[in-house]
């Protein structure tokens, strides 16, 4: 494979992640208008929105068996399109039946889309021989600050969704339409590094040596919803905040993550990926710590901006580990590790608002803190720790693939 190829494929998959982060935040940063315009009850709103991600969960199920017909980049040109209509077909209708069908369609692709993006980017990393994984990420990190942005722009101008979401899938689905045209599957694994080889053995996916991967998933998307579902309530109702201040620990949230997966490849490289998961388990829990105790908004925003730098590099991580894991089944675990993303995202709202509910605010951080933190329980399976990409070492570079 040319090392042009292999530019041209890790570009493309960059916009792809783009494409992903930007949709996805439009969605759900403008729940309350969608509650308003399809006239969604309180009662019935978590209903749609527990759907989502159980139809995602099934879509990655659905991508677990398509793969093995069709190539993973076969899979992500036929469902980003599909998420991108989606949307849009969220912002057009005015029946509750509408709402149903376009978030139902939004979940299923979503679900197919998260899954075969990452399976690209697991074999890609492979083919590159070093860490990549973060760099991407950072790509959906930075769609999701643009989407959130247009959101924002929407709402203070009063816009209906479909004004809203237009141009955006007016510009996105051709320029995902073209960069589909170079993406890349990777190469297939060859050669197993030696401490993969011993757990793996080149068999299908075993899921009890999956399992741990899985739970380090939900804890960190457990997190992850922590933030974006409770920030703004916390800040606001427990620490005093004004209201537009209440909205900014989610931006710089969101920021820190760009910026820590922007910079976590180049970590990965140089202290290993076990290393760099460890540093950001115990950065975001001291992240959740800081929010926990804090006397005021300010001293809560450091703690969500510690979060940010911290949680941001365990997913990517989590996903690379499980390419090397099963290095001949990448694709099937990618697609079943890609499940417990909705796990923790359907777990760790509800989880926060109950206990907070019942008990404090305060006391309901220290929850995703702790769970959090068992991610240093498994920190073994992200590798050895002279691990720089991640095979157990970084192949040499006999071309330069950017």
């Amino acid at each position: 494979m040319t090392d042009a190829r292999l530019r041209h494929g890790r570009a493309s998959l960059a916009v792809s992640f783009f494409a992903q982060g930007m949709a996805f935040a439009l969605l759900v940063t403008r729940i309350p208008a969608i509650q308003d315009q399809y006239g969604i009850s309180d009662g019935l709103l978590p209903v749609f929105l527990a759907a989502v991600p159980i139809l995602a969960g099934a879509g990655s199920v659905c991508t677990e068996q398509l793969i093995k017909r069709v190539r993973p980049s076969v899979v992500l040109r036929f469902a980003q399109p599909a998420v991108l209509l989606a949307l849009l077909g969220a912002g057009a209708g005015g029946q509750m039946w509408q709402a149903a069908l376009s978030l139902g369609a939004f979940g299923l692709s979503v679900g197919a889309l998260d899954a075969s993006m990452n399976m690209l980017g697991v074999s890609l990393q492979r083919t590159y021989g070093r860490s990549i994984m973060l760099g991407f990420h950072a790509s959906y990190s930075l769609g999701g600050i643009g989407g959130a942005s247009l959101a924002w722009v929407g709402a203070h101008w009063h816009q209906s969704l479909l004004v809203s979401y237009l141009p955006v899938v007016a510009v996105l689905l051709p320029v995902c339409l073209v960069a589909s045209r170079w993406y890349v599957d990777g190469e297939p694994a060859g050669e197993v590094a030696p401490g993969a080889a011993a757990v793996a053995g080149g068999k299908p996916v075993v899921f009890r040596l999956l399992l741990p991967l899985c739970l380090v998933m939900s804890f960190a998307y457990i997190g992850d919803s922590t933030v974006s579902n409770w920030s703004a309530k916390y800040l606001q109702d427990t620490l005093g905040s004004s209201e537009q201040l209440s909205t900014v620990p989610y931006n710089v949230y969101m920021v820190t993550t760009l910026l820590g997966r922007a910079a976590g490849d180049f970590g990965v490289r140089r202290f290993g990926a076990a290393a760099v998961v460890r540093f950001g388990t115990v950065l975001a829990a001291a992240g959740f710590g800081v929010v926990a105790v804090a006397p005021g908004p300010w001293v809560g925003m450091a703690g969500f901006t510690l979060l940010g730098f911290g949680l941001c590099v365990i997913v990517p991580q989590t996903f690379a580990a499980a390419g090397r894991l099963f290095p001949d089944s990448s694709d099937a675990a990618v697609a079943r590790l890609n499940i417990f993303n909705y796990v923790g995202f359907l777990v760790g709202s509800p989880l926060v608002g109950a206990l907070g509910d019942a008990w404090s605010y305060r006391g309901a951080m220290l929850v995703p803190m702790v769970l959090v933190l068992l991610t240093l329980v498994y920190a073994r399976s992200f590798g050895s720790a002279g691990a720089r990409y991640g095979g157990g070492h970084e192949r040499p570079r006999t071309v330069d693939v950017g």
